[in-house]
């Protein structure tokens, strides 16, 4: 895994830490990142997104105790292999939720109706511009 697959927005109201471990449980769950694979380092992350040290290591921290990922001796942390590679799709989709509850109730207090905002949302799911 490379530190640019990783996605930090400084002006986000979610803490960075935070960020960084939903991303890991979504790279995780969708099967882009399978058990034994090795992260970057904590210094690798940080110096990539200019970033504090602490906050990926903690990020790491509190992914490693929700068991995503483990510490081995000589790679540091690698995805954990108890882990499926891979949850099912409504188990994915379950993970959007609280992002898809937050953009509907966006889209309804900007008085958007549903198809441009479908439409606007296939056009990056397919080409993520």
């Amino acid at each position: 895994m490379d530190a640019s697959l990783l996605t930090v927005q400084p002006a986000s109201a979610e803490p960075i830490y935070r960020q960084i471990v939903a991303q890991l449980r979504r790279l995780i769950a969708g099967g882009q990142l399978a058990a034994g694979d090795a992260l970057p380092s904590v210094r690798e992350v940080a110096g990539f997104h200019a970033i504090n040290p602490m906050t990926v290591s903690r990020a790491y921290g509190l992914a490693e105790a929700e068991g995503l990922l483990e510490r081995q001796r000589g790679k540091g942390m690698v995805v954990a292999s108890t882990r499926k590679s891979s949850q099912t799709e409504s188990r994915r989709l379950a993970l959007l939720e609280p992002q898809l509850l937050d953009l509907a109730r966006q889209a309804r207090e900007l008085e958007l109706p549903a198809e441009p905002v479908l439409r606007r949302l296939t056009k990056l799911l397919g080409d993520g511009t």
